[in-house]
């Protein structure tokens, strides 16, 4: 039954891509099963505050324009809208494993999800997408539910090897935070015992880095790039150099990011063990960004680093599936108001 109180949902479409709504009393949440199904708002609705970051470019539909010149990189940037997409089977760079080469952050954040409703009622709402990849045999499966009252999102996602052969597999939540919730001396709170193990090279090496390359330093205050010390624990102004961490030491997997109000994110450790911090303060003033992102990225991982499925192979990280085995992977993200 059609509702506008309580827990409710809407299916329908955003910029021409199939669009699914969850809404209650306090927040609503919008998720895209005709693109990856990225999650594209996520709206507290007493003060207005969206934590999604939205790239300059604006929401794309994939199929709506001319493709560019081939680009494994270019596949993922130039449809990003920012939001929240879900990555697996590879995390980061290009990459090639047992013969299928795999894009940036691909497959399933490039594919379109089947989308049915599981529950409707006014005391919660849930729905269910799914997609298999198509390079490698896997079947991906996230239940998005919200209940009536709370100011949270709760998820279940399922990854299945669907072949009867091992396999490996990165698996990430790409969770980015930007204007109007992301500002200047927001604070990053993490357990104690995390330590930060910092990305081989600089992401723009013109533009240096906010942390020294080596570790694993202790979170949250590290060596700086160029000396000194650097509070990762506090978001910079505009301008600051770019950089990409690996944080790890989870004993229980959570973080709190907060200004004016803030946002809880709870996962399993034992499953993704990593949290990857990507910071893109504005020194990025080529392709693609051009000097307009503002964003921090905190990123609950299987695997590190950011170098694509065949590196977390060969470091031990990637993810293990066995033949007909699913992982299962339960996350909840709160606004702290």
């Amino acid at each position: 039954m059609r509702r506008n109180w309580a827990a409710r949902l809407r299916l329908g479409t955003v910029a021409g891509l199939r669009a699914v709504t969850l809404e209650n009393e306090r927040l609503r949440v919008t998720a895209l099963p005709g693109k990856g199904g990225d999650v594209v708002e996520f709206l507290h609705k007493p003060t207005d505050t969206d934590f999604v970051w939205l790239s300059p470019q604006g929401l794309r539909d994939p199929h709506d324009h001319l493709r560019g010149a081939a680009d494994d990189v270019a596949q993922f940037v130039d449809h990003y809208e920012g939001g929240w997409q879900e990555v697996f089977p590879n995390g980061g760079a290009p990459s090639e494993y047992r013969g299928a080469r795999l894009a940036q952050h691909g497959e399933v954040s490039g594919l379109p999800w089947e989308c049915a409703v599981v529950t409707d009622s006014p005391e919660e709402v849930a729905v269910r997408l799914s997609v298999r990849t198509r390079r490698l045999p896997y079947r991906v499966e996230k239940v998005f539910r919200l209940r009536s009252g709370t100011a949270a999102l709760e998820i279940e996602g399922r990854a299945t090897n669907e072949s009867d052969l091992p396999l490996h597999a990165m698996w990430g939540q790409h969770i980015v935070y930007g204007l109007p919730f992301l500002r200047p001396g927001a604070r990053i709170r993490l357990p104690e015992g995390v330590r930060v193990i910092p990305h081989e090279s600089a992401i723009n090496p013109a533009a240096g880095r906010r942390v020294r390359a080596g570790g694993p330093w202790e979170w949250p205050v590290v060596p700086a790039d160029g000396g000194g010390e650097t509070d990762l624990s506090v978001v910079p102004g505009p301008g600051g150099p770019s950089d990409i961490v690996y944080l790890t030491g989870f004993d229980e997997g959570w973080y709190e990011i907060s200004g004016d109000i803030g946002m809880r994110v709870e996962w399993e450790a034992a499953l993704l063990p990593y949290l990857w911090m990507w910071q893109e303060l504005g020194a990025s003033t080529d392709y693609p960004w051009w000097g307009r992102a503002y964003t921090v990225g905190l990123e609950p991982f299987s695997s590190m680093p950011t170098d694509g499925l065949a590196a977390a192979v060969a470091n031990g990280t990637a993810l293990a599936l066995d033949p007909q085995e699913t992982k299962v992977l339960r996350l909840r993200a709160e606004v702290l108001a």
